[in-house]
């Protein structure tokens, strides 16, 4: 059996940020990741000639672990404009940030999702989070719908704008999530501008991966870890039709579940996202926004056209249109009821306005576990070590994001070191 510092199980951001810091800090890493490519959820797969990720994922810039973490002119990140674009009963409305887009504000005002009362409650409900996001996570928490309705946060604007939007981007559409996350997550968007990498989500943890490697850790691909047991303060890692490693420090930074059947962890809860991706001949929209249901007509959260922002995710002569919907927890456990291409098509056509009859559908993603569910009270940190020897990184032990994800690694590499010592 061969002897390493540490093991590192899953190459996901969480796995792969914590081994490129071990390795730079001189340790003997190995990485052991189950599937045939790095990335964890954060995957994209190429079909004739298109980049579908596994998910609609965007990386924003602002996240501070991600400049940390990598080159991010590297990723030739391809920004999505600010702004959402709505479908209402009565047609479309564009919003657009008002302090990048000064131009778009009349258009804004007379859109009729917009009112002073509204902007007012909104900006008061938000600026907290934006001024001291440390004040945010220190302080009291409930749930979103709880604090949007204690800040008179009502209309339109809630309803037909930001619920719908907010809803792809956290798989809740009741409400139920931690109001400090939210805080957090609508500062960086207003930091930030979100986009994809030219070459697909996947190439943020190639990077990484790239990055671990120079520094000395060996990743292996393919390697499928069934179980882990603590033996004269070295933890044997087992390894299905493979031989064992042992190390006297091992980081599960699998997904929740995997980690919880490894550790004997509590298994985290998670929320569900089902993506479709179809090939069109022709854009629906001139828009590159992402476009929102207001009407809640089906389905469907959001949908964005994504070779308007990126025309690298498409072949030429075609275009990659994108749909989000949710996976209650009735279609987290039996796949047969989650929105079938039916009614997604249906919802599509009077989205765009755009007849989707004639879109070839290229793949539809069910994830029951997309996110790890982020209820109140907002924990941004849990225990490093689980038991002797035996750690566990990841976004469910820290903030669902790509920043949270990051960050456990960061945290597990810093308490695994200090640990070792010499």
């Amino acid at each position: 059996m061969e002897t390493h510092d540490v093991v590192v199980i899953g190459a996901g951001l969480a796995g792969l940020r914590c081994a490129t810091l071990l390795a730079e800090a001189g340790r003997d890493v190995v990485v052991l990741e189950a599937a045939d490519e790095v990335g964890g959820r954060e995957r994209t797969d190429r079909a004739d000639g298109f980049l579908l990720d596994r998910g609609f994922h965007v990386l924003n810039p602002a996240y501070p672990a991600v400049a940390r973490a990598t080159d991010i002119a590297a990723l030739d990140l391809r920004p999505f404009p600010v702004g959402v674009r709505v479908r209402r009963e009565d047609g479309f409305r564009q919003l657009a940030h008002p302090l990048r887009y000064p131009a778009s504000i009349p258009a804004s005002l007379f859109s009729g999702l917009v009112s002073p009362r509204a902007v007012i409650a909104l900006a008061r409900w938000a600026l907290p989070g934006i001024v001291d996001p440390r004040a945010v996570i220190a302080g009291p928490d409930r749930s979103l719908r709880e604090g949007w309705d204690a800040a008179s946060f009502r209309g339109p604007l809630r309803t037909e704008v930001l619920e719908p939007f907010l809803a792809g981007v956290i798989a809740d559409d009741r409400g139920e999530t931690s109001e400090s996350f939210v805080r957090l997550l609508v500062r960086m968007f207003a930091l930030g501008r979100p986009g994809v990498p030219a070459g697909g989500i996947g190439a943020f943890p190639a990077l990484l991966a790239g990055r671990a490697r120079a520094a000395g850790a060996d990743i292996r691909l393919g390697r499928h870890v069934t179980g882990i047991r603590r033996r004269s303060r070295r933890s044997e890692v087992a390894v299905r039709d493979a031989a064992a490693a042992v190390a006297r420090a091992v980081v599960v930074a699998t997904d929740g579940r995997s980690a919880a059947k490894l550790t004997g962890i509590p298994a985290p809860q998670t929320r569900g996202l089902q993506t479709w991706w179809f090939s069109a001949n022709a854009p629906p929209a001139a828009s590159a926004l992402l476009t929102v249901d207001g009407r809640r007509a089906g389905p469907i959260v959001n949908s964005v056209v994504m070779t308007r922002t990126a025309p690298s995710y498409a072949p030429a002569g075609k275009h990659l249109v994108e749909a989000t919907c949710l996976l209650g927890p009735d279609a987290q456990r039996d796949p047969s009821r989650a929105p079938d291409e039916a009614a997604v098509r249906r919802q599509l056509a009077g989205l765009w306005g755009a007849d989707a009859r004639s879109w070839s559908l290229l793949r539809r993603d069910d994830l029951p576990d997309a996110l790890p569910a982020q209820r109140p009270p907002l924990r941004t940190t849990s225990p490093a070590r689980v038991s002797d020897g035996v750690y566990v990184a990841g976004d469910h032990r820290d903030t669902a994001s790509i920043q949270g994800a990051l960050v456990s690694g960061e945290r597990i590499a810093a308490a695994v070191l200090a640990d070792l010592g010499d």
